[in-house]
């Protein structure tokens, strides 16, 4: 069993025992609850530990084995990009390929934590929105576990994705309009048919699932007994719950005096929805909602970021970083860049990350002497067909096509 952990609500601050799955303060009623730990465990990691993220099991709001829903997340590689740093003029650029996760994404840490906790809770049926990674991830994970899932998506999601996650038996519900409407729809449907609402960000377990990131981040880059932090951690952002999550890790790390510092956050959206940049850019710490996203990548149309973008615009105060946006255009081209020097073929929110990257080293925000890891956070595969459309391929010089370019649908 774990060392004890314990719960805090970010409006009252009142704190208390973490002993069964709690969704909003006993106090005030807030829904923004963080899990934290008194002290490190003795030994953080052993030789023993298993090469996923339940490696870190002593920090992480579980509190018996028997109840942990894996299927090997985690423990992803952090590969030195040397032929794109050669290319854009930087030589310490790292790639976290959060593709070799069991479903492709980032979003497997999230659900095997989330429903590792359903589980442990007795959940048996549970209600949650997605545009597509997510609903992947839960899908798999809930059939491990033997949990009944209602699925909610906005109808501009790609149909390979929406196949991919009726494999695992799922209900899916679509909706007409955004994903801040199909947020609504299902918290709705949750509230009429009293089933659980995996409450994403705001929840425990989805920033508990991605600080597993910064530890990872922090032991891969430095040596046994020596972590060591990146200066900028980069990643895209819809939600935002990605970098929270990995802010929290370090600063937990940091604490504990594995680390010496907390990296600098490099936040990007698309130019058709980017209120957190909108709302950065003129230093406001409140968000003004993006009510018509215009964007094919539909990963990152959040319009209405809420309580998310005030705690990462906290969080960017005190610890660094910048944010930017970018066309959907510099996204697909940053894509191809990618895996023409990489070889690693991405889902276009990372390009956007990529680009992002691109941007801030020709602009002068990233130093060349500063060390940069960029969250790769999902694959080609469920979209390839649409990426493809986006951008043919290219022609040999002497046999025409490669391949035949798909029909459009």
């Amino acid at each position: 069993m774990n060392q004890q952990i314990y719960v805090q609500c970010r409006k009252c601050k009142s704190s208390f025992p973490y002993n069964t799955y709690v969704i909003t303060c006993p106090d005030c009623g807030h829904g923004w609850l963080d899990a934290f730990y008194p002290s490190p465990a003795q030994s953080f990691t052993s030789g023993a530990a298993p090469a996923n993220l339940w490696r870190y099991r002593e920090h992480l709001p579980l509190h018996h084995a028997e109840n942990i829903v894996s299927l090997g997340e985690g423990w992803t590689p952090l590969l030195h990009a040397k032929q794109l740093g050669s290319q854009i003029g930087h030589a310490h650029i790292y790639l976290k390929d959060e593709r070799q996760n069991p479903t492709g994404s980032f979003k497997d840490r999230q659900a095997s934590i989330a429903i590792s906790m359903m589980k442990e809770a007795g959940i048996r049926e549970a209600v949650v929105s997605s545009v597509g990674n997510v609903a992947i991830a839960y899908a798999a994970y809930a059939a491990r576990a033997g949990i009944k899932l209602w699925i909610f998506v906005p109808e501009g999601i790609p149909d390979e994705k929406v196949r991919e996650t009726a494999v695992y038996g799922p209900y899916i519900i679509k909706i007409p309009g955004t994903y801040d409407q199909t947020k609504q729809a299902a918290a709705n449907y949750a509230k009429e048919h009293n089933l659980f609402l995996d409450r994403g960000i705001k929840g425990i377990a989805a920033k508990e699932a991605m600080k597993t990131i910064a530890y990872e981040i922090a032991e891969q880059l430095g040596e046994p007994g020596l972590w060591q932090a990146p200066d900028w951690y980069l990643q895209s952002v819809s939600g935002g719950l990605g970098p929270v999550g990995v802010v929290k890790g370090f600063q937990e790390l940091k604490e504990w005096g594995l680390v010496n510092k907390i990296p600098q956050l490099g936040c990007f959206q698309v130019d058709g929805c980017a209120p957190m940049v909108n709302a950065f850019e003129q230093k406001r710490p409140f968000a003004e909602p993006i009510r018509h996203p215009h964007t094919n990548i539909i990963t990152l149309t959040t319009g209405d970021p809420g309580e998310a973008y005030e705690v990462l615009f906290e969080l960017m105060t005190q610890h660094g970083g910048e944010m930017a946006s970018v066309s959907d255009g510099e996204a697909y081209q940053a894509l191809h860049t990618l895996a023409r020097t990489e070889g690693i073929s991405v889902e276009p929110a990372t390009a956007v990350a990529i680009a992002g990257l691109i941007k801030f080293i020709n602009q002068g925000i990233i130093r060349p002497d500063e060390t940069v890891v960029v969250n790769c956070s999902g694959h080609t595969m469920p979209v390839s067909e649409h990426i493809l459309l986006n951008h043919p391929p290219r022609q040999s010089e002497t046999q025409g096509s490669y391949f035949e370019q798909p029909e459009p649908v």
